[in-house]
Order: C-alpha cells, then structure tokens, then sequence
C-alpha cells in the first residue's frame, strides 16, 4: 500500500518552540487540517494559523481541568485506523471518524516540576500527562500509517520530506515511532520513581543513557564493548568532549582518560598529569603547562611512555613542541592553540581530546555492576585541605610542607589501594599503588623518589591509615619529613610516636579515600 498523503493533524504541546512556522507550513503548503488542544491551539490562532479546536472535533469540551480532552473515541479511531484493513476504515466511515494522520505532541513538564524546591504532591500530580502519552503511543503503534512527531528538533525533516516526497517515508515514520515510545518511557520512568517514593515503596533504579559509539573491542580483543553517555551534559567527562585529532577510542583509552579528568578536576592551578593503567605516573603544577608538562614527565619518563596527558590549562605550542617527541594515545584540554593543533596533527594517531572542564556543582553516581547486580554510591569529589591543625605530631610542618602535603593528598586519592605517593615541590617523585599490604607499596614509592635522586625533605602521602608504625619507619630512611594520613587505626599511637622519634611532622586528615 502506498504512503498516504497528511490531510489531518493533532497538535498538542508543552515545549511550543517552532510549532508556529510548522503548523503553517502544513496548512499552507499540504493544506493539513489542525485540530489542536488548550493553550496550543490558542498559540496557534494567534499567529494567524486556522485552526480547529479540539471540542469543536470531538463535540465534546474539554472538561475537569483539562484531564480529559483527547481522550476520545474520534481521535484515538482516528490515529488508530489501519489503512489497509477495510474493516477498519469501514468502522470509521460508520462512526463519522476522520483519520488523523499526524500527531504532534510532547508532555507535561514533570521533570521540571518534581525539581523545585519545595513542590506538593497535588502540583506533581497534575502534571502528570495522559492524554499526551496516550496520543503518542497510539501514533507510534500505528507507524505504519501515522507521523508521529514529538521532539521540535523533527520538525525541519518533516517538512522537507514533505516537499521531496508529497509524505512521509515509511523508515521515517519507523525511526519517529522509536523516538515518540522513548518520549513515553522515559516520562513513565520519572513519575514511576517519583510514585514509589511517595507510596514508600522500595526504590527501583531506572538508568538512562545514550549509545555514544560501539568499540573495536572490550579490555580484551574477545570482549564486545560499547560506551554510553546520560542525558545531562556534565564537565570533566570524555562523553562529552570533543576529539580533534587521531584514532577512535578504545575501551582502555577511555577508562584511562577518565581517571586522569577525575585528576586533573582536584586541581585549580595549572598542572598537569601523566597516567597509565588507571594510575598517574607523573602528576605536577607549575607556572604554566609547559612548567607543569616539564615537571610531570620528569617525574616518570619511562612510564608515560604509551600513556595519556591532561592538563587543565590550554596546550601551547610549546607545550605541544615538548608533548609531541613523546609516544602518548591521548593529550586531553580544555582547548589547544591553533599552532599546538596544527603541529599535533602531524601525529595521525595521536588523539586529541577537547573536554569541557567548566567548575560547578557536580551531584554525580558512580555505578559497578557485579554480578547479578549493580552497586552505586556518590563519587568521591570533596578534599578535605590539609592544615596545620591537622598535625598530630611534635614536630611540626613547614610552609613549603604544607603545599607539597596538600599536593599529595590530592593525588593519592586516585591512585589504587594500597596508596602511596612521594611528592615535593609540586611533583610525584614516587607513585605505589595496588599492593596487598601498605608497605610495600610505600616501598616501591620511596625507591622510585631515591632513583630520582631525592633524598631528602620528601612528603608521603597515604590513601588510608598506618596499620603499624613500619611506614613512618621506612619512610624515614628515605628523606621523609612529613606525611598526611586519614588516622583513624588503633595503632596511630605508635605511628605518632615513630614520627616524634624520628623527626617527622605528621597529619591526620580524618578522611579515607581508597580506590579499589
């Protein structure tokens, strides 16, 4: 059967932007009958567009506030009809119903509604759409012969389908139908949780993100992948950046990249980080990128080989110029000057990824499925500031202490339990991370910091407390004068004590950041 012509539409809307130069369009140019609702039909007449109101279609008024208006049999048969089935179209003809070829509606807005401050259950209530979810999957159902339009962003398409074709195509229709029962489900997913929370009932987690694109692979060559991002734009994330340059990403890349923005978000001044398999190899600030890239490479020239780079500060070219001798997958930024870009570029399969990293209230969800089930909890974005009062021991911190303590607090939280960093002057010196015990990964720490040629005033760091005074000890023997902790075990006594013996100046933060 052939694609029938638009002769009669339903318009009914909540977000009206653009509606007017599309409902004159179908009028003037396909000579569309309008039949539309309330404050739509009201938009519509006032721009000039004729239009039939819906009680005048139905013959009855809209009635009880507005619930019902399209709830009826003359639009509901109308859209529902199958074109091909001549019982159908008999039924119709029968009960003086017309077709309705297209539907044009979104819905109420409850999502905006439920989000205010302070919002009664009997104002969420009422914007709980029916007659517009009703209409829609009605539409959708019958795609085959029904356009069905709920997003403005369609409207162009529509038309200009329209003008080349005389009607919609059925793939058109198809992709429309997919989007309008989106539209619904997600709509229902709000009011359900929204409900459940009112009746008292248990919460049921509804997760809603978007296909970004479909991966080579997985960590693995025989792991399918995917990566997906939500709805609501949000900084510091590579869902949304935008990549200028090099390969696609590859599931690795990307679990990367996003531990190095989770890094690059602690910091204000400029600095820059160096990371590979999760962990950063090199992390430091400076006056500038270029001081900050210089000081991070430094830190770790043989890791960062293959790795990824973030800065929070633009890419100079001289930035670039240090960067680009460098095997690196990815150099991530707020932005890159046109000549770092241009010279970059040279690289073809160097990645180079533009990120939003705008500062603003984040109130995010970390989600890790397990099997059979799915953990969440608040990503860890606060930090506490590591003062003087924090210092538990008699010997106490200096000036230049303090801003390297402060410095590797903020590292060590990013890098996996058991964690320790040795830092000065702005710059790891020494990254331990994932040991089964607290020593040995300060071990590997402090020899990386003595390969370096620091041996002495360096700062420890530690992701959770000393289990034992070993730490202090052994970090004595390698130039440590001061360490910032969460405390909390119920040997810090000895570890105090340690620290006094040996001259180290200690701080207890109060606050645990593993990262399993």
């Amino acid at each position: 059967m052939a694609d029938q012509k638009i002769k009669r539409a339903i318009i009914s809307l909540t977000d009206k932007s653009g509606i007017e130069d599309f409902a004159r369009a179908l009028v003037d140019e396909f000579g569309v009958e309008i039949i539309s609702t309330g404050g739509t039909a009201k938009v519509l007449e006032e721009a000039g567009v004729p239009v039939t109101p819906i009680e005048d279609y139905t013959g009855f008024p809209e009635m009880m506030d507005g619930r019902v208006k399209t709830l009826h049999p003359k639009v509901h048969g109308g859209i529902l009809a199958r074109r091909d089935v001549p019982e159908h179209m008999k039924t119709l003809e029968e009960q003086g119903i017309g077709t309705i070829d297209l539907v044009c509606v979104n819905l109420y807005p409850f999502r905006q509604t439920i989000s205010r401050e302070g919002v009664s259950m009997e104002d969420a209530i009422e914007n709980i759409d029916i007659g517009g979810p009703s209409m829609l999957r009605s539409a959708a159902k019958n795609w085959a012969d029904v356009t069905v339009v709920c997003d403005p962003a369609d409207y162009a398409a529509v038309l200009d389908e329209l003008r080349a074709e005389g009607t919609t195509r059925r793939e058109t229709r198809l992709r429309l139908s997919a989007k309008a029962f989106t539209h619904t489900a997600e709509y229902d997913t709000m009011i359900a949780t929204y409900m459940r929370a009112q009746a008292g009932l248990n919460e049921k987690l509804f997760l809603e993100f978007d296909l970004v694109q479909s991966l080579r692979y997985g960590e693995n060559p025989h792991q399918a992948a995917k990566f997906y991002r939500e709805e609501k734009h949000v900084p510091y994330s590579l869902a949304f950046a935008r990549q200028l340059n090099g390969k696609e990403l590859s599931y690795n890349n990307i679990q990367d990249a996003n531990a190095a923005l989770c890094i690059v978000r602690e910091f204000d001044e400029p600095f820059c980080v160096g990371l590979k398999h999760m962990n950063p190899c090199g992390a430091a600030t400076g006056r500038d990128v270029v001081e900050a890239w210089k000081k991070a490479y430094e830190a770790d020239k043989v890791s960062i080989f293959g790795g990824i780079v973030a800065t929070n500060r633009p890419v100079t070219l001289e930035a670039a110029e240090l960067m680009k001798p460098i095997f690196l997958e990815i150099i991530m930024a707020p932005s890159f000057t046109d000549e770092a870009l241009e010279l970059l570029r040279t690289k073809k399969n160097l990645r180079l990824l533009e990120v939003d990293m705008t500062r603003g209230e984040v109130d995010r969800k970390q989600y890790v499925s397990v099997n059979g089930g799915l953990l969440v909890q608040d990503l860890d974005l606060t930090t506490k500031h590591v003062d003087a009062s924090m210092c538990v021991t008699e010997t106490k911190p200096a000036p230049e202490q303090m801003e390297d303590l402060n410095f590797g607090w903020r590292i060590v939280k990013h890098v996996k339990s058991n964690a320790i960093v040795a830092v000065k002057d702005g710059r790891t010196l020494g990254v331990g991370a994932g040991q089964m015990n607290r020593i040995g990964s300060a071990e590997i720490a402090l020899k990386q910091a003595r390969a370096a040629g620091v041996t002495e005033g360096l700062v420890l760091a530690s992701d959770g407390f000393f289990p034992f005074d070993d730490c202090v000890a052994l970090a004595s023997e390698y130039g440590v004068t001061a360490i910032v902790q969460p405390g909390g075990s119920v040997r810090d006594g000895e570890s105090i004590s340690k620290a006094n013996e040996k001259g180290i100046a200690m701080c207890f933060t109060g606050e645990r950041h593993f990262k399993h």
